[in-house]
């Protein structure tokens, strides 16, 4: 148990002290690489003129923000800034020191609002599944769920049109449910849709799911609800 105790102390007095080495030439390419294809950042941020523009710029973050700001804002957007639209990206912990140390490599912000970190507490009472729509999805896929959002136009893949009725009637709740808690990547779909499961209670994401099929006026396919296929 000491032995693990060390370890555990020497880990966290290295990562400050790795953060302050300059990145590798092949690690300032891994990050870049993470962050179009795998990570969602890029679906709201823009970096090097390539994605959205519904959230400040990662080209200029250090410009803006101190290190201990952008450490901060990465593990927990909601204890940084209560109530903004961003959702807690789950990384392991090398991909997420990685991404860090690409994002502060130029920082010299003054910023350092570091507030300890506190869990959200959704709302009290019913839920309004169009409220959350508004807030979480509609920069990417409209307001009206028409997949023309704002940030649209930036996404290397659409969004996908959530009144499409022949679409949204081939995917089941179960499957919607994922898409939204889990991001695109677990369904093989784009990396820059994120996943809320992080950020939201189960309760918000089934209110999600009730708004997309409100959106469509559809079902999922007869298998999903228990209906025996004609």
């Amino acid at each position: 148990m000491a032995g693990v105790r060390r370890l555990a102390f020497l880990l966290v007095a290295w990562l400050p002290m790795a953060a302050q080495q300059p990145l590798t030439p092949f690690q300032d390419q891994k990050a870049r690489a993470l962050l179009r294809s795998n990570l969602p950042c890029l679906g709201c941020h823009e970096l090097d003129g390539d994605g959205g523009r519904s959230a400040p710029s990662l080209t200029t973050v250090g410009e803006r923000r101190s290190a201990a700001y952008i450490r901060a804002i990465v593990e927990n957007p909601q204890a940084v800034l209560p109530g903004v639209a961003m959702p807690t990206h789950v990384m392991a912990t090398a991909t997420r020191e990685l991404i860090v140390r690409f994002l502060s490599r130029n920082a010299h912000g003054s910023d350092t609002r570091v507030p300890a970190s506190q869990p959200r507490v959704p709302a009290a009472g019913p839920l309004d599944g169009s409220a959350l729509y508004a807030r979480w999805c509609a920069s990417c896929h409209g307001s009206g769920g028409a997949g023309d959002g704002p940030n649209a136009k930036h996404l290397p893949v659409p969004p996908a049109v959530h009144t499409n009725a022949t679409l949204m009637g081939a995917r089941s709740d179960d499957m919607l449910h994922d898409a939204i808690a889990g991001g695109g990547t677990v369904l093989g779909k784009s990396a820059r849709m994120p996943a809320f499961a992080g950020t939201l209670s189960r309760a918000e994401v089934r209110a999600l799911v009730h708004q997309l099929r409100a959106f469509c006026r559809c079902e999922g396919p007869a298998w999903s609800r228990g209906v025996a296929a004609p």
